[in-house]
């Protein structure tokens, strides 16, 4: 599993917990909360008609009084009220009055006149002195139909306890405000835990995206691909630039241990041929013989410098990531500047250069100085495999998406083995006509060059003979 999925489903493991949680204890709150206000609102209201039914009753004229009356008279009473968007049309209040023993003496629904109140828990507790109140089904196979009924004493002017007055208001006037308390709540609570949601996905797609580009980088290293540190932001960006010095040391104490080994072996047969000429030079000899080992000396001094420039040019490219400032190129410059740099080494070989630069060529940004020296390699390579008297092709002309630089010659071509090699390091094959080796390191050079402008190159066979070898680079 991705981390990035993984630290998503954390998250949205632990907001959804404490998201249900937090809407558990509100919305579990809602309901009590409500039906406290509701209870404290009775106690009040129960207290008041204790006073203004207490002359009645000590009088005997509860059932027929003022207050019997006016009891009556608020069933037909429209409050027009409108509580909170809710329209209220009617009173809810139900109101019985019991003597000292808890025996009902008025009820303002009618119902209960005479029966014996003294064992509910709202008369039994008021005349024991203490807070009465109760909650009961009035239909006892519907849960919603509860009715609270909070008492309080009527005393006569004496203070004497002379009976217990209850106002009754069933639960569910109030479940309208309760459902729609809930469903905001419920409405908030899904919104935010979305909000979270979206907040944690975003979270985990951004440490999902800084780990996958700094694990891709990774990857292109051990590939042994140019790769550029990816754009990071906090400790991501310290952990690339660590990991991009990591890089750095490790490649360049590899890319020492490597070109110290290639370059002492590559080094060894033109020393050898030194040594051997100067020991030989230290015998008595004729001039002509002198003079052919001087020769042999000086190539070899020049084949080495020729290989040590060679691997510093080589070294610069292979340890360039990109491109550090290119621009665009002017392909019909940079071809003639390549016929400059080759005119006099074709020319001691009776050789010639021919131009050609195809039609509509697209713009292409690069290093031309690069460009330059890979396709002088080219040149020179071809030279030394053509025949004296011959002629070269150096031409650019656009291929479909690409621009392609071609160097063509009338050589004997590739042998076959050595098709798949030519652009190793140190590789290189024998000249014609006894010349001796290159330092295999000039077509080495050129594949480094294509593809530092993220093209490639290539060396073919001819079909009319000969060869062709082509740098290819993407518009």
């Amino acid at each position: 599993m991705r981390i990035g999925l993984r630290i998503f489903l954390g998250y949205f493991a632990i907001v959804a917990l404490a998201g249900l949680i937090v809407t558990q204890v509100f919305v579990a709150q809602v309901k009590p909360g409500v039906r406290q206000a509701m209870e404290d609102t009775l106690v009040d209201t129960a207290n008041v008609l204790a006073e203004l039914a207490a002359d009645d009753l000590a009088a005997g004229h509860i059932r027929d009084g003022r207050f019997a009356r006016h009891v009556r008279d608020l069933r037909n009473r429209d409050p027009a009220a409108a509580i909170w968007g809710f329209s209220k049309r009617r009173t809810n209040y139900r109101i019985y009055v019991t003597d000292a023993r808890g025996v009902v003496v008025f009820d303002s629904d009618g119902v209960a006149t005479g029966r014996d109140f003294s064992r509910w828990n709202d008369v039994y507790r008021t005349l024991h002195g203490r807070y009465g109140a109760r909650s009961t089904l009035s239909d006892p196979s519907d849960p919603t139909s509860t009715v609270m009924h909070v008492a309080a004493p009527v005393r006569d002017e004496t203070g004497r306890l002379i009976g217990v007055l209850t106002v009754a208001k069933p639960n569910r006037v109030l479940q309208p405000f309760i459902e729609r308390s809930q469903g905001i709540i419920t409405r908030w609570g899904a919104g935010l835990l979305g909000a979270a949601l979206l907040t944690g996905l975003a979270a985990a797609w951004w440490l999902s995206r800084q780990l996958g580009m700094l694990q891709r980088y990774a990857q292109a290293v051990t590939a042994g691909d140019r790769a550029v540190l990816p754009s990071t932001a906090g400790e991501f960006a310290e952990l690339g630039r660590a990991l991009e010095t990591m890089r750095t040391k490790l490649e360049g104490k590899q890319y020492v241990e490597q070109y110290v080994h290639t370059l002492t072996h590559e080094m060894k047969s033109p020393l050898a041929a030194i040594r051997a000429s100067a020991e030989l030079l230290e015998r008595p000899m004729t001039e002509a013989e002198h003079r052919g080992f001087v020769s042999g000396i000086r190539a070899q001094s020049e084949r080495l410098a020729r290989m040590i420039d060679n691997l510093l040019a080589l070294a610069a490219v292979e340890h360039s990531q990109r491109l550090e400032a290119p621009a665009p190129i002017d392909v019909g410059e940079l071809l003639a500047g390549v016929a400059a740099d080759c005119t006099e080494r074709l020319r001691s070989r009776g050789q010639s250069l021919r131009v050609r630069v195809g039609p509509d060529l697209p713009t292409r940004d690069g290093d031309a100085f690069l460009l330059r020296q890979a396709l002088v390699n080219l040149v020179e390579n071809a030279s030394d495999f053509a025949a004296e008297g011959t002629d070269i092709d150096l031409g650019a002309e656009r291929i479909g998406d690409h621009l392609q630089l071609h160097v063509r010659d009338r050589g004997p071509g590739i042998p076959d083995y050595a098709t798949a090699r030519v652009f190793e390091r140190f590789y290189s094959l024998p000249r014609p006509e006894g010349g001796s080796r290159s330092s295999g390191l000039g077509l080495c050079f050129v594949a480094e060059v294509a593809h530092l402008h993220a093209g490639h190159a290539r060396l073919r066979n001819r079909d009319d003979g000969g060869a062709e070898a082509s740098i290819d680079l993407p518009v």
